[in-house]
């Protein structure tokens, strides 16, 4: 199936520009000691200590080689979805991200997309590989660097208000060259919420108030910089899905 892009373009959408990750380590989190220094250095944006908290501690970790498409799952891959399954088309242009969708019917359109695939392993990416794809071998702030720069993602500040086409911020792509890892669309991962081992006690060991308990990355439009940084575990706090721009990207094993 094809269909138009917001450009006139035609959008194939069963292709995936997947972006080979190789194993390496992840300087996963925020060092304890940090903390307080992030919370002060994003105060402006209304985001309370305890949620910089759930980053903590810094841990390095070994992720194995993996494969993550390079922008977040679009309109047009989801129509044929969509119509195949008895949903709703979103009325968007086909190739800004897709949002309003349920971690349910997410992981739904992964394993018939593998399964049209000839691959039965397409799934949502896990948080350690989501923070692998955005952060390389290094601990950075952002996926560009570690200073925030307007206009490196579709975030509240460029008063867009909704989503773009995917992949329009080439200079805000990841180590890898993964687009599109902070802002436009707020990404689902398979990770439940759980604190990291050795956090912090104040932590909370649920989210009772999440409207799903599995963590996103990387905020929406409607989201402000604190939430494109790597670290930032985030969650579906709001009932309302496309509201707040919930979206997803897609997960394989290595070629």
């Amino acid at each position: 199936m094809r269909v138009r892009s917001s450009q006139g373009g035609v959008v194939r959408v069963e292709q995936v520009n997947w972006v080979e990750v190789p194993a390496g380590l992840l300087r996963r989190g925020t060092p304890v000691s940090e903390v307080v220094e992030v919370a002060r250095r994003y105060a402006d944006t209304g985001v309370p200590l305890e949620w910089y908290m759930k980053e903590a501690p810094r841990t390095e970790i070994h992720v194995p080689a993996f494969r993550i498409a390079s922008t977040p799952v679009t309109v047009g891959q989801w129509a044929l979805f969509a119509v195949a399954t008895g949903r709703p088309v979103p009325q968007a242009p086909a190739d800004h991200p897709v949002i309003g969708i349920a971690w349910e019917a997410a992981t739904a359109f992964c394993q018939w997309l593998g399964e049209r695939l000839g691959c039965l392993e397409v799934r949502l990416p896990t948080e350690d590989e989501w923070e692998r794809a955005a952060r390389g071998n290094d601990g950075r702030e952002f996926p560009w660097g570690e200073e925030y720069r307007t206009g490196l993602a579709n975030l509240v500040d460029l008063g867009i208000g909704t989503t773009t086409p995917v992949g329009s911020f080439p200079k805000g792509a990841s180590p890898f060259g993964v687009l599109d890892m902070a802002g436009n669309a707020d990404e689902w991962t398979s990770t439940l919420y759980a604190p990291y081992p050795g956090a912090p006690a104040e932590v909370p060991s649920t989210e009772d108030w999440a409207f799903d308990r599995h963590i996103t990355r990387g905020g929406s439009f409607r989201h402000d910089r604190d939430l494109a940084r790597c670290a930032r575990r985030h969650g579906a706090y709001e009932p309302d899905l496309e509201a707040i721009g919930v979206g997803f990207r897609l997960a394989a094993p290595a070629a």
